[in-house]
């Protein structure tokens, strides 16, 4: 595996690509405010005759994840589609339904359920199967808050429906655990994970078929450019789908990109990513037209 170029203007490759599947959180903003600088490159490649799908490992589906960007001064002409992790996942839940699941997460992912047909069970005592789309409360809680918790599941065999793969994410100046933190505790002690988010299939099934649509016809692969901050997420779900990769070093892995004089560094860009046996074409310290 080699170094990944440093690409700090996106408009130096823009003619490259047709579409770009952009993560989210962590790219474009960090949980409490949007950034100008990335929001203004997407606008400029869509404007430019390109097609931005967002595609963000969310638990919500992309209706409800789409006003909480708009809430973030995430201006509409920076995205053409947006798919979530929790529309891929919604298949998983309506294959097991009724259940009926034992649900963790926060009240706010309630409509991951809604439509599934999946009733809600009390606890692992009475459940079919468990639904995570993260802690109860990510202000405060830690995967090791359900140690106790996941051992009835594990012991009665449930799987796990995990509707946020991602084990981090940056809100504000802090890093705080995801669903896929959660999951990696249930593995740790025995049970076994179904998901459906980046880096997994189904995710990058529906974005391109978004794109796809948007456009009119068949994309080549080979002008499609995925862009995020999440190596074990984003940088290896797009190894797994043969594309492109554009590497955000100072997303959730802060400033280990970064060499003395503040600038990426190509070379612990590279150890970041081959620590996860991953690669991307680019990288850059943040997405820039």
């Amino acid at each position: 595996m080699t170094q990944p170029h440093p690409l700090p203007h996106l408009s130096a490759v823009a003619g490259d690509y047709d579409v770009l599947l952009c993560d989210v959180w962590g790219v474009i903003h960090n949980g409490r405010e949007s950034w100008a600088a990335p929001c203004e490159a997407l606008s400029r490649f869509n404007a430019a005759g390109g097609t931005v799908v967002l595609i963000s490992n969310s638990p919500r589906p992309a209706h409800g994840m789409i006003p909480q960007i708009d809430a973030l001064g995430v201006p509409r002409t920076a995205w053409q589609g947006v798919v979530t992790s929790g529309d891929a996942t919604r298949a998983e839940l309506a294959r097991r339904a009724p259940g009926p699941a034992w649900i963790i997460g926060p009240g706010r992912d309630e409509a991951l359920n809604a439509g599934t047909g999946v009733t809600p069970a009390t606890g692992a005592q009475d459940a079919a199967f468990v639904s995570v789309t993260g802690p109860e409360d990510d202000e405060t809680e830690t995967p090791e808050d359900y140690r106790e918790r996941f051992i009835p599941a594990v012991e009665r065999g449930l799987e796990m429906i995990c509707a946020n793969p991602d084990r981090v994410v940056q809100r504000g100046d802090r890093l705080i655990y995801c669903g896929g933190a959660l999951a990696d505790m249930y593995e740790s002690l025995g049970g076994r994970v179904v998901m459906a988010g980046k880096p997994h299939d189904p995710i990058y099934d529906l974005a391109i078929k978004a794109a796809e649509d948007l456009r009119g016809g068949p994309i080549d692969r080979s002008r499609i450019l995925c862009i995020g901050d999440g190596v074990i997420t984003d940088v290896m779900g797009a190894n797994r789908q043969g594309l492109d990769c554009l590497f955000i070093a100072q997303g959730i892995h802060g400033d280990q990109a970064r060499g003395p004089d503040g600038a990426l560094d190509p070379a612990r860009a590279a150890d970041l990513l081959k620590a996860e046996t991953t690669y991307a074409r680019y990288a850059a310290l943040e997405l820039a037209w």
